[in-house]
Formats: structure tokens, C-alpha cells, sequence
């Protein structure tokens, strides 16, 4: 962060629900966002580099969302941005975005891009949580899995 000159703001629920999945791949597609996120402000100089890591509480899941300030993708990127094999870095493989979400859908969420700023992108990728509301009348208190 620092040597790329990127400030990382963090915006943390502290509510958020036990999420059932691999800890390693949760946290593959979290770096590899944020990795995305500071190529993508590599060539900002004209406003900070700001990247924000944000969970929030959602119905019955925590969603998290990664947002830069790099500025936003043309449509023609928008639109591939998640096939395999697509890249507009030189010398990419095109293939982070593509197993990210594949990754986040097998933990039953979703990994998209949603409008943000004028010159930002965002990130989400909502995951479903292990504590039902029977767990809790059970006094349950959800399940792990994966690694940990």
C-alpha cells in the first residue's frame, strides 16, 4: 500500500454473520481485489488513491465490497470483465475476476460490479450465512468450514 502510494480505508461491520466456506479461497478473492483495485489506480495522479474494504450486514448474509478510486472500466471491459481469459493489463491472463467469482458463487454468493462514484469502481460480493434463525432458537451457533 504504501509504496504505491494507496490509502486503505476500512469500513467493518461488526455485526456480521458466521459464513460457511474456505477460509483460503475467501480470502484469495479478497486479495485478489484489492490487488486489482491498486493496478487499477497505478495511473491516478490527479486525486488520492483511495481504496475501501467495506462489510455491511444484509438479510440473513454480510456482504463485502472493494472499491478504488482508478476509475471505471469502459463498457466494452464492463462487460467482459468476468470472462476468462479477458484482460486489459499488459501482460495479464485474464483469469483473477473469472475464478473470483466462480469461487465467491460456490460459497452461494455473487461477485459483480455495481456503479460506485463517477470515477470509482466497486466490488461486491455477498456471501450467505451458516447461522439460520432455527440455529439461533436452537442456540446454535452456526457451522465452519473449509479452512482455518
Amino acid at each position: 500500500m504504501r509504496r504505491n502510494a494507496v490509502i486503505l480505508r476500512g469500513e467493518l461491520a461488526s455485526d456480521l454473520p458466521q459464513v460457511l466456506g474456505d477460509r483460503v479461497q475467501l480470502q484469495q478473492v479478497v486479495l485478489n481485489l484489492v490487488m486489482n483495485g491498486i493496478e487499477a489506480m497505478s495511473a491516478v495522479r490527479d486525486r488520492p488513491r483511495v481504496l475501501t474494504i467495506r462489510t455491511q450486514r444484509a438479510k440473513r448474509s454480510g456482504a463485502r465490497h472493494v472499491q478504488d478510486s482508478g476509475g471505471r472500466p469502459d463498457s466494452k471491459s464492463e462487460e467482459n470483465i468476468f470472462k476468462a481469459f479477458y484482460t486489459t493489463k499488459r501482460g495479464g491472463m485474464g483469469m483473477g475476476l473469472s475464478i473470483s467469482r466462480t469461487i465467491v458463487e460456490n460459497h452461494g454468493g455473487r461477485l459483480s460490479t455495481v456503479p460506485a462514484m463517477s470515477r470509482a469502481r466497486r466490488f461486491s460480493s455477498p456471501c450467505r450465512s451458516t447461522h439460520s434463525e432455527r440455529d439461533a432458537e436452537a442456540g446454535r451457533d452456526g457451522v465452519r468450514g473449509g479452512r482455518r
